[in-house]
């Protein structure tokens, strides 16, 4: 199974039309893009730029608003009814925050007014073509299974080192955080190695009492104990030829890790109430929240099994520690819920996805995954806006207490920075730059002229 990857910026060459009934626009923007490698074609009539669309389909559509015989947003009406994985770029010379609402509410991924320069021309390109391609990827991954989902350093050097491990069959401890995707490295270690058409068999091992513990992992004989009427086959034995993965082994009572010590040791368990071991080839995979070198100090956690489990460790970063990942697992998750739910939800306003992408995450991938589902279910559109969000997901901390006393803020200053803040994440949105302040929209008007906001 592959790991989802992200090309890089280079890598972000596409197939661009573009519409527009100005000559001098065409040549002037074909030639801005194709100096960075994308392929263009242009038309000045809209009804023959859609039938060369059936013909051959494009990345990204670039269109003029204004054009006779058919506007702009018709054209992007038409073309999201029959590719609605292609981008449009809506371009004005005559730009109004409602028009550019409005443009982006019926599926414009930006609305760019004239005049602007050719660097931005080519940022706001670059960047619709790599969310483009973020959602086909975020989509392949839900269609493949469990894969991990980033594209930052610290993901990359985690891929390349599950590719190094897996064929080594060596035992692997994963740290880190709850929620920031152990069982999914697991996974992927076991999907990459010379096991991955046998079993990868799962065990919590915290919760439970230590006799519970013993029967799921080892099993029991028939009559080992009042009430086993039949023989059971235990987790461990359940995972023989494949891979076994301890999720918070940490907390194991000290008798069973002298018990999977043994195992590990010995390559081999014996049933509850058994008297012949049974021999195995496992390989085991152990995760942890908690610092296990420190707990084999104090003395809580056997040193001799955490040297057996840690012969490869991979340390799991937090959320927080690789946020542009974000948008890449916001799309993941949007098309997972799609799928399973039915609902036809296919993209996250530029406000939506900044809140996102500006929320610390104390609960890691799982708090986001919690968040998307919820927003899928209350989104009442095509794209999950803002309000379909937690209403405390866009309060933010402002550190200006830290400020030498000379430079200390008053109050209107903090109210006035806090609101252009706000204005920012909400993508320009007054609504939903009040319902994150908690404020009704005619107050956020009187505030924002207030501080000469407007």
């Amino acid at each position: 199974m592959d790991d989802v990857k992200i090309k890089t910026q280079e890598d972000l060459q596409a197939a661009i039309m573009v519409i527009d009934d100005d000559p001098i626009t065409l040549k002037n923007l074909r030639s801005i893009l194709e100096k960075v490698g994308h392929s263009v074609s242009t038309f000045r009539d809209p009804i023959r730029a859609l039938k060369s669309l059936d013909e051959s389909p494009c990345d990204l559509v670039i269109s003029d608003v204004r054009m006779p015989g058919l506007d702009g947003l018709s054209v992007m009406e038409r073309i999201k009814g029959r590719f609605p994985h292609t981008e449009i770029i809506l371009i004005t010379g005559f730009a109004s925050i409602d028009g550019a609402v409005d443009a982006t509410k019926r599926g414009a991924y930006h609305y760019l007014s004239k005049p602007f320069t050719p660097e931005e021309l080519r940022r706001v390109v670059s960047d619709a073509v790599r969310e483009k391609t973020m959602r086909e990827q975020a989509e392949a991954s839900v269609i493949n299974g469990p894969v991990i989902i980033g594209d930052s350093l610290k993901i990359r050097e985690i891929e390349d080192l599950i590719l190094k491990i897996a064929p080594l069959d060596c035992n692997v401890l994963i740290t880190g955080d709850s929620g920031t995707g152990k069982e999914l490295v697991a996974r992927s270690i076991h999907s990459h190695s010379s096991r991955a058409d046998k079993p990868f068999v799962a065990f919590n091992c915290g919760g439970f009492s230590e006799d519970l513990i013993a029967n799921e992992l080892f099993g029991h004989e028939k009559d080992a104990f009042t009430g086993a009427r039949s023989r059971k086959i235990g987790i461990i034995e359940t995972a023989n030829k494949g891979t076994l993965f301890l999720d918070e082994v940490g907390e194991m009572p000290l008798s069973m890790q002298v018990k999977l010590l043994r195992v590990l040791q010995e390559r081999e368990l014996m049933r509850v109430g058994g008297v012949n071991p049974v021999p195995l080839d496992i390989r085991v995979v152990a995760a942890t929240a908690r610092e296990l070198k420190v707990a084999a100090a104090e003395g809580v956690f056997r040193q001799d099994l955490y040297f057996r489990l840690n012969v490869i460790n991979i340390a799991m970063p937090r959320l927080s520690e690789r946020k542009e990942d974000i948008p890449l697992l916001v799309y993941h998750f949007l098309y997972k819920f799609q799928r399973r739910t039915g609902k036809a939800v296919k993209a996250v306003s530029a406000g939506a996805m900044n809140v996102l992408s500006s929320y610390a995450y104390p609960g890691n991938v799982r708090e986001l995954e919690n968040i998307m589902e919820r927003a899928l279910a209350l989104c009442d559109g095509n794209t999950i806006q803002i309000r379909d969000l937690p209403p405390d997901l866009g309060k933010v901390e402002l550190y200006y207490f830290d400020r030498p006393d000379s430079s200390l803020m008053t109050l209107e200053e903090l109210e006035r920075d806090y609101i252009r803040h706000i204005l920012v994440i909400a993508g320009g949105v007054k609504s939903d730059a009040a319902r994150i302040l908690g404020i009704d929209r005619v107050s956020l008007w009187r505030r924002m002229k207030k501080h000469g906001l407007e």
